[in-house]
């Protein structure tokens, strides 16, 4: 049975690039269609066909090109595929003209409704007067749209219920995918460690906390500092990005040491992961890849209560979440975390597999 595989566009890396990969693992006949493709060696065993906004200097602006989304998807003819599964976390639930959706199956996995029209909030892009003016109309058109028979997924129930809010729309959970059994092929990440990479550990507190992500606004990373000196416990933060000095200035006032490990490798960043008494993730994330991948390494976790995040820790049994990083909340959450025993979420991590994944996409597309 043919089918097509859609995404927003393909960006070099990001979680739901983890997630396309992961569908085409499932589907490794099925072609692709996205807006514009800017990692061309990530699926050269297939077709990847862009659309037109890929021959246009808007590919080089998401927010310029946003205006013209809806339009570009609706005008994808699906009629050489029997079914079409979606990536969507802005406008590729659109995918199809009137008439072709109204004979195909079409499954859409969400990461989240659009947060620039839907939670702006959460999105500074949604902010702009100009996002502001076309929200309410770009509401209406997704609503519309997303009532046309699509089948839904949502990556938590954290988004399953940003569904039902804005769409009224019911869906199934499906937790995305997360490299499980690659995390837990080394006992010891430390010990595989390059000569660079291994005297960058051995510079590190014997005792750490954790942030790790993009050095953005969003992930909220001075609050892992806050962590740090709500227990008396030094901090690492790894990563890269446009709030680096900010936070190198909050380090810099800080009352415990903050050590910085800028853009680390996959196997550094295990290494600190497994060397942290606790992995601090402060944001409200959709999900929230990071504290599954800690936990899954046997590092417990201290989360955002609002979120996708909490529902991974409640799985598994691996940390604390809290709605407060400051003070004695977030410091007795920290000493609470790190008393964790680790060994059945270690082993219960497995429902958070690449190998998960692919069975319970498979179970609800059911083709």
């Amino acid at each position: 049975m043919s089918g097509l595989i859609v995404h927003e566009w393909i960006a070099r890396s990001g979680g739901s690039e983890n997630v396309l990969q992961a569908m085409s693992n499932t589907f490794p006949k099925s072609d692709i269609y996205c807006l514009w493709n800017d990692a061309p060696h990530r699926f050269t065993d297939r077709t990847v066909k862009e659309s037109v906004l890929a021959r246009t200097p808007l590919r080089r602006s998401k927010a310029a090109a946003l205006p013209f989304m809806p339009n570009v998807w609706r005008s994808v003819v699906l009629d050489d595929y029997e079914w079409t599964l979606v990536s969507s976390h802005l406008f590729a639930h659109h995918v199809g003209t009137k008439s072709s959706r109204q004979s195909k199956q079409i499954f859409a996995y969400i990461h989240t409704p659009a947060r620039y029209i839907w939670t702006p909030q959460l999105d500074k892009r949604g902010q702009s007067a100009a996002s502001r003016l076309a929200s309410p109309f770009l509401q209406r058109l997704d609503r519309k749209r997303a009532s046309e028979g699509t089948t839904f997924a949502a990556n938590s129930a954290f988004i399953q219920d940003r569904i039902r809010d804005t769409w009224q729309q019911e869906s199934t959970v499906i937790y995305p995918p997360v490299a499980v059994s690659r995390l837990q092929s080394e006992s010891s990440w430390r010990d595989v460690l390059n000569t660079t990479d291994a005297e960058i550990v051995a510079r590190l507190p014997r005792q750490y906390i954790l942030g790790a992500s993009r050095f953005v606004a969003y992930k909220q990373l001075e609050n892992v500092i806050a962590a740090g000196e709500a227990s008396g416990i030094p901090v690492v933060l790894a990563g890269a990005g446009p709030e680096e000095k900010f936070l190198r200035d909050v380090a810099e006032s800080a009352t415990v040491p903050v050590h910085f490990v800028r853009a680390p490798s996959d196997h550094l960043l295990y290494a600190l992961i497994q060397g942290a008494q606790v992995f601090v993730f402060p944001p409200i994330e959709d999900f929230g890849i990071l504290p599954v991948e800690a936990m899954a390494l046997g590092t417990p976790v201290v989360v955002n209560s609002v979120g996708g995040a909490a529902e991974s820790v409640t799985a598994l049994d691996g940390g604390t979440a809290v709605s407060n990083f400051q003070g004695s909340e977030v410091a007795a959450a920290v000493h609470d975390a790190a008393n964790k025993n680790m060994a059945e979420a270690k082993l219960k991590a497995q429902m958070f597999s690449e190998e998960s994944f692919s069975e319970n996409l498979q179970d609800w597309m059911r083709i």
